[in-house]
């Protein structure tokens, strides 16, 4: 009982990491290393949902108050987002093209992505010196769910694939623009205040999310209409969609060398374990999958080496960080909600997934 009163939405980032790592490995032809990922993260997922659902008939009192906690809600949106990755695992591994699993996480993505910005509107406080990178979770799940409807949509027909394309570009919109907007703000949080508390460290990497995630879906959206649009409005879609990817790609290029110099300016003063460390892996998977995607369109072969290089690095993060995730969990030092917790002003509140300090 106690694992299910402290159990946050935190978690479901290990399905996030665990998925994408699933993904690419099945991109770069590693389909049976890839698909049995993909299986043990059906798993993980089932186990999470289980629990979190748990919370929330056995303790709906204390799970309803994520919704004041400045920090805790903003993991909701990995509940979607790791939810895509098993759509998406399905497309890849098990060619199975019903769309109805990507309609339900389509419609998750957009109840989080509004819901929980509205619940910082009404029902919490922040300020700019505490704000992070995690405000972006909520909103990039819709981009997660729109690069899912670039996959799926060419194996559908009629006006389902049109629906399901459309529909992507919408998710697109509903997410990109107000995460750019986000990331400005981010920048300012950084000039202004300096890097965040060490136990956030791996929040450095999420501003990555959004560009690689966003060119990722532009890239597919454009492919898929080829064969969905008219041929005059495809090659319109496609055109703006390599454009498009290749400048977010650019500009995550810029988050990503200064994530690297964030993460390398903790070092001197230890990085803690928490489930925060699952940050580092989604977000570079992501922007993988964007160079993979640019490469193949491109048939530039420098994205796809970079590619390659990364997923290697994405593969050592996820063996690194599963290894210590399973190791906290069997101690139960990682089950910790500090949503109960009083002190919702001071570090606690700043570090979801690590046990109170002191």
């Amino acid at each position: 009982m106690f694992i299910i009163r402290q159990f946050t939405p935190n978690w479901f980032t290990a399905t996030m990491g665990t998925g994408i790592f699933s993904l690419l490995l099945g991109q770069l032809g590693l389909q049976g290393a890839g698909a049995a990922l993909w299986r043990v993260n059906i798993v993980q997922f089932a186990v999470f949902t289980l629990l979190y659902a748990a919370r929330w008939v056995l303790y709906p009192r204390e799970a309803a108050r994520i919704f004041s906690h400045p920090v805790m809600p903003m993991f909701l949106g990995a509940i979607p987002m790791g939810l895509a990755t098993i759509v998406n695992g399905e497309i890849v591994f098990a060619h199975d093209y019903h769309p109805a699993l990507w309609c339900a996480d389509a419609a998750l993505a957009v109840l989080v992505g509004l819901g929980v910005p509205f619940a910082m509107f009404t029902s919490q406080t922040h300020r700019l010196e505490s704000m992070t990178a995690v405000w972006l979770l909520p909103i990039v799940a819709a981009e997660v769910a729109a690069a899912s409807a670039g996959l799926l949509a060419p194996h559908l027909a009629g006006p389902v694939a049109l629906d399901v394309l459309l529909a992507g570009y919408v998710l697109w919109a509903l997410s990109v623009p107000l995460a750019l907007s986000v990331l400005v703000i981010l920048l300012l949080r950084l000039v202004l205040h300096k890097l965040p508390h060490r136990d956030m460290a791996a929040s450095a990497w999420l501003a990555l999310g959004p560009l690689g995630t966003g060119a990722l879906a532009l890239l597919l959206l454009g492919h898929a209409s080829l064969g969905i649009l008219p041929a005059a409005e495809a090659q319109v879609a496609q055109g703006l969609g390599l454009i498009g990817g290749l400048l977010l790609w650019g500009y995550g290029g810029w988050w990503l060398l200064i994530a690297v110099a964030m993460t390398l300016s903790y070092l001197p003063r230890g990085l803690p374990f928490n489930l925060g460390w699952w940050g580092f892996i989604f977000p570079l998977g992501v922007y993988a999958a964007a160079s993979l995607a640019l490469g193949v369109q491109t048939g530039v072969a420098l994205f796809g080496q970079m590619a390659v290089v990364m997923t290697a690095l994405v593969g050592l993060l996820w063996l690194v960080v599963s290894l210590r995730t399973l190791a906290g969990a069997l101690s139960g030092a990682l089950f910790y909600a500090p949503c109960l917790s009083q002190r919702l002003d001071g570090p606690v509140a700043e570090i979801p997934g690590s046990a109170p300090r002191g």
